[in-house]
Order: structure tokens, then sequence, then C-alpha cells
């Protein structure tokens, strides 16, 4: 199953500064995501002064307990930097057939 999952940062003073500090772990985790084929496309949301306040994944999980348990290990969840997360399936185009 495809979900989208939009998490927005706390908003507190040191809100960026979790967000920085849990930055390298969080990615070496998006990168093994990319090599098990369960991360699709995602990126950082930016405010309207280009600071990160969130984030955006699209991702491929058997199960919805797969999914909930990727983000309960996240370091941007255990490191309090996501504060509301949106989850939602999706079925997304698949974009290598139309090339």
């Amino acid at each position: 199953m495809q979900y989208v999952v939009t998490a927005m940062d706390f908003t507190d003073q040191e809100a960026l500064s979790r967000r920085m500090e849990n930055r390298e772990l969080h990615l070496a985790g998006i990168k093994k995501m990319i090599t098990e084929g369960t991360f699709l496309s995602g990126g950082a949301i930016l405010d309207s002064e280009r600071r990160m306040v969130g984030s955006t994944v699209h991702v491929a999980f058997d199960t919805r307990e797969a999914l909930d348990h990727w983000i309960s290990n996240d370091p941007y969840t255990l490191g309090k930097v996501w504060s509301q997360i949106d989850i939602k399936e999706i079925k997304l185009v698949p974009v290598d057939q139309f090339k």
C-alpha cells in the first residue's frame, strides 16, 4: 500500500535545532528505505522564509502496522521534531509507464 505522510514540526523556539540535531539519523533511515523500496519520494516543507517546518513523504509498506512502526521509530518522532502527523492511503501514478 502507498501512503502520503505529512508531518508538521513543533513550533517552539528549539524546533529547528531539534530537526537539525536529528537530520543525519533521519536521512540515514531514508537512505535505507530507498534501498528497501519503501521510500518513494519526499522532502522538507518550507515556510515563507524557506525554513524547514515539516516533511512530506510518499512511502510504500505492506501493512499500516509497518508504516506506523517506521513513524514511531524515526529519529524525527523520537527527537520531538514532528508534532502533527497526517497519513492518507494513496495510489501514485506509475511514472515509468509514461516514459
